[in-house]
């Protein structure tokens, strides 16, 4: 096996893992130990079906449906991701953290790209550990048991954004009312297998702090969200056909960057089901 960093602060390519075929409990814990270390792991050239990707969600943990978004026709945990040469826009164009608004947000997200642009259509990552570790200690006194709201409203909500640009994309996407709906997590997260603590804040779908005055919360959240995907936590991957790419939600954020018009990008996902956030 040989690890290649992509950056200084996340993220690695891995050579020498084949998840086309059933993992050991052995191999399996290998992967998540990298996850551990790295956060992100690019797996280049699995030759995975749907069959297999969905297997593969499973022996990491188990699948997880993502609420809102079509899903692919008789596989409710497989999101096809897709931009057409004539979309202007791709989805997840904004630094988030994958489904942060349920009372459990999945553990880790699965992602096995198909056809990717030559150039472009990569993919960040923010390291959320350092995001908390660099923080004053003033800030951290301050937020250290504090709560923030989360909601899919402002992006899957009923006259919300995603909606309001749907002839932009190829994306299945359905907006509802019910993604409205609020839920409240801890500013600082205990990693459920390190230990170490994670801010667990981001732009797209946390939107407020719970219990503070509203403007006061803003102006702090704001703060937050801005620190938390500083270049200095990041690293970014180019994809090739055929990568498989894993990343930790409990302390990672993403954003894939729309960089390629004109051309076609087209990856499957799946998501990994996980347990409710809990604070340090």
């Amino acid at each position: 096996m040989d690890v290649e960093r992509l950056g200084g602060s996340c993220g690695a390519v891995v050579q020498g893992i084949d998840v086309s075929r059933p993992q050991s409990t052995d191999e399996i814990e290998t992967i998540l130990q990298l996850l551990d270390e790295h956060l992100v792991i690019a797996l280049p050239r699995q030759q995975l079906d749907l069959d297999r990707l969905e297997a593969f969600t499973d022996e990491l943990g188990g699948r997880d449906i993502t609420p809102y978004i079509t899903a692919v026709d008789e596989r409710p945990h497989v999101i096809r991701v897709i931009k057409e040469p004539s979309d202007e826009l791709n989805f997840a164009n904004a630094w988030h953290t994958d489904l942060s608004y349920l009372p459990a947000p999945p553990a880790y997200t699965v992602l096995h790209a198909h056809d990717v642009p030559a150039a472009g259509g990569d993919t960040m990552w923010a390291n959320q550990h350092l995001a908390y570790d660099t923080l004053p200690d003033s800030m951290k006194e301050q937020i250290d048991g504090l709560r923030a709201t989360h909601s899919a409203g402002m992006a899957y909500g009923t006259g919300g954004y995603l909606e309001a640009v749907a002839g932009k994309s190829s994306m299945t996407v359905a907006p509802s009312p019910d993604a409205h709906a609020s839920e409240t997590h801890p500013l600082v997260i205990r990693h459920p297998r390190t230990g170490r603590a994670a801010l667990f804040v981001n732009s797209v779908y946390t939107t407020g702090i719970e219990g503070m005055d509203p403007t006061d919360g803003a102006a702090l959240l704001g703060r937050l969200v801005a620190h938390a995907t500083h270049p200095n936590f990041t690293c970014r991957l180019h994809w090739e056909p055929e990568m498989l790419t894993i990343w930790d939600n409990n302390a990672t954020q993403h954003f894939a960057i729309n960089d390629y018009p004109g051309e076609r990008r087209e990856l499957f996902r799946t998501s990994v089901a996980g347990t409710a956030p809990q604070p340090v």
